[in-house]
């Protein structure tokens, strides 16, 4: 059985990798401006490279799919943790008020600082996501000091914060949004809704240490997920620590979940969704359904993305808003069967 399920994650993380190559060459060749194969494989490996081509790929196209891969994936991740640690299958990143933590602290900083962020400098490109990094950290660690009580982190108390004080920051945030000038409210606008149109290599850089960095941890530490599904009496009587093991995990999360608000905006539904389908593929072993939730999550990031870049072009759809086409419906049917189970 052992056997089995190993064979079963390698074929389900092949074809997942397959999928990802496919829709990367998806995007990468169609648009507005059709490329085809030939001519990405020589622009990519500067064979006779065209400056229309190198402009299309490595300034529009290419960060795109590589922001979309990342934030998918962290997203991914980050939600099979929160969920795992909540116990609660139908708990979300967003939930916990990162989102709406990043998108008030942005907000912040496009009211005060209104037509000064133009530009092709660094602290100008790099200022907005630093900003939604930080506000996701505060809204978290606010979150974090609520639900902690008798010693313990209570699961349930920090859903119920998380909505409490996400709700309360989505308030400022329209409050500030609605006394911008017009081209810093649509700017925050689009990125509340989630989206990754703006997409360059210095927001790639910007999130980038964060993954790299916490994601190997989460995975390291699959094994306490897998714990945690326990009642808590247990994992305290096989010696685990287990409210540290909580707090790492979670602020791993909340690292990796900011990293990504912070360069895309608020995209929904993909951590509520993303381990649902990496447990029904591969089941409920964390060591196997963490990279699967990875994989899972940036295809569906950067099949979004294609949609809504295409499928009403020249006009283009957020990323955010695609995925809640699908994130409301599939939220609906997971109520729906936990009410049938008596879970809810």
């Amino acid at each position: 059985m052992y056997r089995s399920r190993n064979l079963r994650f390698a074929g389900v993380f092949m074809i997942g990798l397959a999928l990802v190559l496919a829709a990367a060459y998806i995007s990468l060749t169609n648009g507005t401006f059709d490329i085809g194969i030939r001519d990405v494989v020589q622009t990519l490996l500067r064979i006779h490279p065209q400056p229309e081509h190198d402009l299309v790929i490595f300034e529009f196209r290419l960060p795109r799919i590589v922001i979309a891969l990342l934030v998918g994936a962290g997203l991914g991740l980050a939600g099979a943790v929160i969920q795992s640690i909540t116990r609660n299958g139908l708990a979300d990143p967003g939930i916990l008020g990162i989102n709406s933590g990043a998108g008030a602290a942005m907000v912040i900083f496009l009211f005060f600082y209104q037509g000064q962020i133009r530009g092709d400098g660094w602290l100008s490109i790099l200022a907005m996501p630093l900003f939604g990094l930080a506000g996701g950290l505060i809204a978290a660690m606010l979150i974090y000091m609520f639900s902690w009580k008798n010693g313990r982190l209570e699961p349930q108390r920090l859903l119920l914060t998380g909505i409490a004080i996400g709700s309360g920051l989505s308030a400022i945030s329209l409050y500030l949004t609605l006394k911008m000038n017009p081209g810093d409210f649509e700017m925050a606008a689009v990125w509340n809704m989630g989206s990754i149109y703006n997409a360059s290599w210095k927001y790639i850089i910007s999130m980038l240490p964060w993954l790299l960095l916490l994601a190997p941890l989460i995975v390291w530490k699959s094994y306490m997920l897998d714990l945690f599904q326990l009642d808590e009496d247990s994992v305290i009587s096989v010696g685990i620590a287990s409210e540290k093991e909580k707090a790492l995990l979670l602020l791993c999360s909340i690292g990796i979940v900011s990293a990504c608000v912070s360069v895309s905006g608020g995209i929904g539904f993909v951590g509520l969704m993303a381990p649902h389908i990496a447990r029904s593929l591969v089941g409920q072993t964390h060591r196997h359904m963490l990279p699967v939730c990875g994989i899972v999550g940036a295809l569906m990031v950067m099949l979004a993305d294609y949609i809504g870049r295409t499928a009403f072009a020249p006009s283009e759809l957020p990323v955010g808003v695609v995925i809640a086409l699908l994130g409301v419906p599939y939220f609906i049917f997971l109520l729906y069967r936990a009410k049938g189970r008596g879970i809810a």
